[in-house]
């Protein structure tokens, strides 16, 4: 059984305020509504638990999943400062490792839609767009970083020294390799980990087994969807 709400299917245990929100930034994100849900919950988590650092994103497309972070901040009276990474140009090429939960490969499903914008796997957005996007929601916009560029040519120069929320969704093998590489360290402990794309790509799975099987103390990844999962830094 799910709840519907101007074209928003959501679980029946959404409150009316969660279903706003999801309709809110529908139009901006690829993310289910379960997945705008957790980062609403993991943004208030580390609020009341001040846990210290920053709001970072790897892998943006149109800003709602910020959108959904500025609007739980801005609701709790609250300001962090949010990092945007993206290439604001669409992805990056995928390697052999990066194939869909059925086994079908990225680089085959890419060539199967145009480069263009709009709501595609390409993810296409330009960085006026998510600009535009995030400013909608009245977060004071210089505490909102947009950093251009592969995240294997900008990270970790341009990322915070401290996190709080780290939000992953590159979806390729080595873009989250290297993003968990050079920013779990940067992870406040109580911090939060989502990974957006564990459940459907397979290269972001392996990038993340393999980051945590070198690791003294392993998370629990803890299953939002078919898709997404989320961890509480030991």
């Amino acid at each position: 059984m799910r709840r519907a709400l101007e074209h928003v299917s959501a679980p029946p245990d959404f409150s009316e305020e969660e279903l706003r929100l999801c309709q809110e930034v529908l139009a901006f994100t690829m993310t289910s509504p379960e997945r705008m849900v957790a980062l609403l919950h993991a943004v208030r988590y580390v609020v009341a638990n001040d846990i210290p650092g920053s709001i970072v994103e790897c892998g943006v497309w149109r800003g709602g999943s910020m959108m959904v972070a500025a609007k739980a901040l801005l609701a709790l009276g609250v300001q962090r400062a949010l990092y945007l990474f993206d290439t604001f140009e669409g992805m990056t090429p995928p390697s052999d490792a990066d194939r869909s939960w059925r086994g079908v490969s990225a680089e085959q499903l890419l060539s199967r839609e145009a480069r263009q914008e709009g709501f595609n796997i390409w993810c296409i957005a330009d960085e006026a767009d998510v600009r535009a996007n995030v400013s909608s929601t009245g977060y004071p916009m210089d505490q909102v970083h947009l950093v251009k560029g592969k995240v294997e040519e900008t990270l970790p120069a341009q990322a915070p020294d401290t996190i709080a929320l780290l939000r992953l969704d590159t979806d390729w093998y080595e873009s989250t390799r290297h993003e968990l590489e050079h920013l779990y360290s940067r992870l406040s402990p109580g911090g939060v980990l989502i990974i957006d794309d564990y459940g459907y790509w397979q290269g972001s799975r392996r990038a993340v087994d393999e980051f945590f099987a070198k690791q003294p103390r392993k998370p629990l990844l803890q299953r939002i969807d078919m898709s997404g999962r989320l961890a509480i830094k030991a």
